[in-house]
């Protein structure tokens, strides 16, 4: 059974950092995409970063360039994101998000985890 399980949310205030994980297990996906993705109150889920399999490759999104960081560590199947200056709109859950075939990076994920809170206090 393939499981994401993500941790490091909470609380902190507007200007903080935090730093999330997503543990893989059931399989490796050091040949597959990984992305972060958010859902704030009220709104629909939203990309964030997207990183190869070699980590060659990033996207992200331009509300969090400059600020957010992914980074992945295949031999401990673990998906990283470093978040800094972090700003109140960035309040929202987290998700991680792996693809087993090659598919669009933005939109087509195939596994996710359950998801941790972040909340940034102004």
């Amino acid at each position: 059974q393939v499981q994401l399980v993500e941790s490091g949310g909470g609380l902190v205030q507007a200007g903080g950092s935090l730093r999330l994980s997503c543990a893989a297990s059931g399989r490796t996906f050091d040949r597959d995409f990984m992305a972060w993705f958010r859902q704030g109150p009220g709104k629909e889920r939203d990309f964030v970063v997207a990183i190869s399999w070699d980590s060659s490759l990033t996207y992200y999104a331009d509300s969090v360039k400059g600020r957010f960081t992914i980074s992945r560590d295949n031999a401990k199947n673990t998906l990283y994101l470093q978040m800094n200056s972090l700003k109140p709109e960035d309040t929202a859950v987290y998700y991680c998000a792996a693809q087993s075939r090659p598919a669009n990076f933005r939109y087509e994920y195939h596994y996710w985890g359950q998801g941790t809170q972040v909340t940034v206090s102004p």
